[in-house]
């Protein structure tokens, strides 16, 4: 199996993925690796929704470039993309605030966003509670994708112009040799190439230990669950409420953030599970509420068990009553899912011998940022900046 590739990827999820997109855009010969036999990890596990509202100044930059993307290929390949923007619901006037002032500042980044009184978000989401909305924010170029299809049907699509996939290997070495790099897998075969991306974790530390200790990578796992469907139910835009409008990234660079965050109580559920409150409906009019994040170092991981914690669900689900009265809250799936992050930095980047680069840890952002990101990332890796 010696190939001979531009470019092998190893890891199978919308960071490895988008990476190889973008190398075969640039005519380059690619593979991308995935150690099972399709993506199991954060790729598939977590809500779809593509935010760049969500995300400081630099990576909603990243976010904005994603939504062309996306877009761009939707209009040639059925990826479940849907423009049905996002919207952040403040339950209280310093929500309010912040809503008012991250308004403000994505009128100076020329992002479209639409400040809504209380009457015209109750008027256009059917069920939102009267006593909890103040007003909204809504953002009309962001997407949604079923993360379960999405990175399956992008993978159709890059075979289909030109992608080597190899499904089920597991890389256990890369050597350099005199012109490149040799990649190893476990059932003894290799592939050559010019240079490696890792975008997988687990390889990471398969592949070189010390590193990945050395480093202040962190997991998170969150919860999520699923309703049953709900009729003809419609809940339009991806739901952001005020307890996300609290924790985005995005909201820090409003005037009021700091001294707002400065007034929470620290010992609340919230705060110790890391809560707050999402909701997205799916293609099968079910909807997907959540999450929670708990906390553990990568080295560590096995602290952060698969099992469920049944008070976080309840306290979700609480919260979420409080909010929207969804013609059902019967719940059909319950799940967990885990992704790293950096403790000091933005996403975790390191090249080894020039050609071998390891780039990882991109927290919550996967989803809306990694192709954004990617193309960026391959444009500097080959050296393509001009193009």
């Amino acid at each position: 199996m010696d190939y001979g590739y531009d470019l092998v990827v190893v890891g199978g999820g919308v960071l490895g993925t988008f990476h190889a997109y973008h190398a075969l855009k640039n005519g380059l010969k690619v593979a991308l690796i995935e150690k099972d036999r399709t993506p199991q990890g954060a790729t598939v596990r977590n809500f779809g929704q593509v935010v760049p509202s969500g995300m400081n100044a630099k990576w909603q930059a990243y976010g904005r470039e994603s939504l062309r993307i996306y877009q761009e290929i939707q209009e040639t390949f059925d990826i479940s993309v849907r423009q049905e923007g996002s919207v952040y619901f403040a339950s209280d006037e310093e929500e309010v605030q912040l809503l008012e002032e991250l308004h403000k500042i994505n009128q100076h980044n020329q992002y479209a966003s639409q400040l809504l009184t209380k009457a015209k978000c109750l008027q256009m989401y059917n069920g939102l509670r009267n006593d909890y909305v103040k007003a909204g924010l809504f953002f009309p170029q962001e997407l949604m994708v079923e993360p379960r299809v999405m990175i399956h049907r992008l993978h159709s699509y890059l075979k289909a112009v030109g992608l080597d996939l190899f499904p089920h290997k597991t890389v256990v070495e890369c050597n350099r040799l005199s012109q490149g790099i040799e990649v190893y897998f476990s059932d003894g075969t290799s592939l050559s190439s010019a240079k490696v991306i890792i975008c997988n974790g687990s390889e990471f530390k398969t592949l070189y230990p010390q590193l990945f200790n050395e480093s202040d990578l962190e997991v998170a796992k969150i919860q999520m669950m699923q309703t049953k469907p709900q009729g003809k139910y419609v809940l339009p835009s991806s739901i952001l409420t005020g307890l996300s409008i609290r924790r985005y990234e995005a909201f820090s660079e409003c005037p009021s953030y700091a001294a707002i965050k400065a007034k929470e109580d620290m010992d609340s559920p919230v705060k110790k599970w890391g809560v707050h409150i999402l909701f997205k409906q799916a293609t099968d009019s079910s909807v997907i509420i959540g999450d929670s994040h708990k906390y553990a170092d990568a080295d560590r991981i096995d602290e952060l068990s698969m099992d469920l914690n049944m008070d976080i669900d309840n306290y979700i689900l609480h919260e979420a009553k409080n909010i929207i009265d969804l013609p059902t809250y019967e719940i059909q799936y319950r799940w967990s899912g885990m992704y790293s992050q950096c403790k000091t930095a933005d996403i975790y980047q390191h090249t080894i011998e020039k050609d071998i680069h390891i780039v990882t840890g991109i927290g919550g952002k996967g989803m809306t940022a990694s192709a954004g990101f990617a193309k960026a990332n391959i444009n500097n890796i080959f050296n393509l900046q001009h193009a």
